[in-house]
């Protein structure tokens, strides 16, 4: 039996790569506290938009934008939201 060692080697290499251990759970605190500030920083602009529309520095068509996108973040949000309650409530209902 012929064996080829660099297929070998890279075969365990790639097997060591999905069983590598995962991050550590900071990098995931980290991760959601990354993507609630993108999305304060998001809504912010947005608001900075509809200001410079309403005082005319800005066109209607960026205030349509802004709308809109911050319309998208807020209704993304709310369903991340309520995935989490359903499954802390799916949690809950488990037997101990």
């Amino acid at each position: 039996m012929d064996v080829n060692t660099s297929a070998v080697s890279r075969a365990y290499a790639s097997a060591r790569t999905a069983a590598a251990p995962l991050p550590k759970a900071g990098a995931a605190e980290q991760g959601l506290a990354g993507l609630a500030g993108n999305f304060v920083n998001a809504l912010q602009e947005h608001e900075a938009t509809a200001r410079a529309a309403m005082t005319g520095d800005a066109d209607p068509h960026a205030l349509v934008q802004a709308l809109a996108s911050s319309q998208m973040a807020v209704e993304t949000v709310a369903t991340v939201r309520d995935r989490v309650v359903e499954a802390y409530q799916e949690i809950l209902r488990m037997p101990v």
